[in-house]
């Protein structure tokens, strides 16, 4: 069973960068459409950006300008550029599929915290 492990979480001043890290245990990022997701304390999980296959990005209005997904099909490893955060981005991000038929087992999810 393939497994997902999120990384690279922090503390940062508004306008400040992260760049997450999803590491897979097995080659999926060739097959799946993938994504990052988002819950913030009292709200559902949400989709920010997905990348599928072909490589084609797409992100939510909230985070587009600002985020940036790539993978590195070799490493197994996806990643999140995340740039000018605001406090709304504070939240526990998660990788896995984009698709509810293919879902992997969630991650323990890497916390993002904008604060000054």
């Amino acid at each position: 069973q393939v497994h997902l492990v999120e990384s690279g979480g922090g503390l940062v001043q508004p306008g400040g960068a992260l760049r997450l890290s999803c590491a897979a245990s097995g080659s999926i990022f060739s097959i799946y459409a993938m994504g990052w997701y988002r819950q913030a304390p009292g709200k559902q999980r949400e989709l920010v950006a997905s990348i599928i296959s072909s490589g084609r990005t797409t992100f939510a209005d909230s985070v587009k300008g600002r985020f940036t997904i790539s993978r590195d099909n070799a490493k197994n490893t996806m990643y999140l550029e995340m740039n000018s955060l605001t406090p709304e981005d504070t939240a526990v991000y998660y990788c896995n599929t984009v698709f509810p038929s293919e879902r992997l087992p969630w991650g323990q999810g890497t916390q993002v915290t904008i604060s000054s």
